[in-house]
């Protein structure tokens, strides 16, 4: 790990948060930000329902990203959780790794979780995990 990834602590907290309200389903959402540190997080519904699998509904995609834009910031991260595993990117994380400009923070809900998120960026099937500044 070399590169690192700034996300304020309230919003590090609402991430882990979210992922612990919803034990039995993966959560998720969009994380943005302004200059280089995320400020602000965007919950999403994920249309899955599932415990090993999400995806934010086009509509909402696209609800979300005005959002984010209208607020002066910029997608910097997408973020969800993995209830039942290890917080490492999935076959199918990384195979469906769209935003390959934005971190992927994936969150342990488990409270003896030794790092309970972690951030990568994910592009053409490299793996590249990011130090979490929590500020």
């Amino acid at each position: 790990m070399n590169r690192a990834i700034q996300i304020r602590r309230a919003i590090f907290a609402a991430a882990l948060s979210r992922a612990r309200e919803t034990p039995k389903q993966e959560c998720c959402g969009l994380l943005a930000g302004r200059e280089d540190v995320i400020t602000r997080i965007f919950p999403a519904v994920n249309a899955l329902a599932s415990p090993t699998a999400y995806e934010i509904a086009p509509r909402e995609l696209f609800r979300l990203i005005r959002e984010i834009r209208a607020a002066g910031t910029e997608l910097m991260g997408i973020y969800h959780s993995h209830p039942n595993g290890k917080n490492e990117p999935s076959r199918r994380d990384v195979e469906r790794a769209y935003y390959p400009d934005a971190a992927h923070f994936i969150l342990s809900p488990r409270a003896d979780a030794a790092q309970p998120m972690r951030a990568f960026f994910i592009r053409e099937g490299i793996v590249e995990e990011l130090e979490v500044q929590v500020i």
